[in-house]
């Protein structure tokens, strides 16, 4: 029996917007995958603490607010600090191309930004995971 993937969804800082978030979750829910949704105003340290707690495969992060190069930093930060290296880090949002390449460059699995079919999230999310099976 195949394994489920588990994604850990949230919305970090003080953006609330989530329907973006909302849809993807849904999506990824509807292919198979398990998803904890966080809601809204989640801090760093909340969504790594959580991605440990739930044994996800993968943190999916939106950022509509701008903050999306503090955010993203900090959840590496504090992943490498807890030696968490078997969970992707991956995201959307409005997020300027310059700024997509360097948090690439920091170890941000993909970014995603408005009007990417869903089915690209999903099928990339079962590559990595296929690709990288947990221990």
């Amino acid at each position: 029996m195949e394994r489920k993937i588990r994604v850990l969804v949230a919305k970090a800082g003080l953006d609330g917007h989530d329907r973006g978030a909302k849809v993807v979750a849904a999506a990824l829910r509807d292919a198979g995958m398990e998803v904890i949704y966080t809601g809204l105003r989640q801090t760093p340290e909340m969504i790594v603490e959580a991605a440990i707690q739930e044994d996800v495969d993968a943190i999916g992060i939106s950022i509509l607010s701008g903050a999306h190069m503090t955010i993203f930093p900090r959840i590496l930060n504090l992943m490498q600090n807890k030696s968490v290296n078997d969970i992707l880090l991956f995201g959307g949002g409005i997020i300027p191309e310059e700024d997509l390449r360097k948090l690439k460059e920091l170890g941000v699995g993909e970014l995603f930004t408005p009007g990417t079919p869903t089915t690209e999230i999903i099928r990339f999310l079962k590559e990595w995971v296929e690709n990288h099976p947990k221990n």
